[in-house]
């Protein structure tokens, strides 16, 4: 997909910046840090797993293949740029890499308390397909398979 690509070692802090920039105003609500803040982002790199758009970069995705699905790990945007689409873009991205890996299905987890995200994927095609306790945080599995 056009402007996004895989990020480079020398993307690394730029992508810790719009993580914690990102997440930050999630803490108070769900009462602790959301883990993302929290991920080993140079190792994420190194495997291949990271994703970023514009030369900045501006957004981050955290696809991770796994048996039969993708997982979409994390997805976090600048926040000044909230509302412009780059999120939206990233997701598809990731439908178009599911595909490009021959996986039918997108996975991920978000913390229940983070409605408004629950309320996007669910506008976006996902499915809420069971909750549990992860790492002491309430979280919300969720997935879209892949026509």
């Amino acid at each position: 997909m056009d402007g996004v690509r895989p990020a480079a070692a020398a993307d690394r802090a730029r992508v810790e910046e719009i993580v914690q920039a990102a997440y930050a105003p999630w803490a108070e609500i769900i009462g602790t840090r959301p883990m993302p803040m929290d991920d080993d982002y140079a190792a994420l790199i190194g495997a291949g797993h990271v994703f970023v758009t514009g030369p900045g970069p501006d957004g981050v995705i955290v696809l991770i293949p796994e048996d039969g699905i993708l997982l979409v790990d994390n997805v976090a945007v600048d926040p000044a740029l909230h509302g412009t689409g780059v999120g939206k873009r990233l997701l598809a991205f990731a439908e178009d890499r599911a595909r490009d890996l021959g996986l039918p299905c997108l996975r991920l987890i978000t913390n229940e308390r983070m409605t408004a995200n629950i309320a996007r994927y669910e506008r976006l095609g996902y499915r809420e397909t069971g909750r549990e306790v992860l790492k002491g945080r309430n979280v919300v599995h969720m997935a879209k398979p892949l026509a």
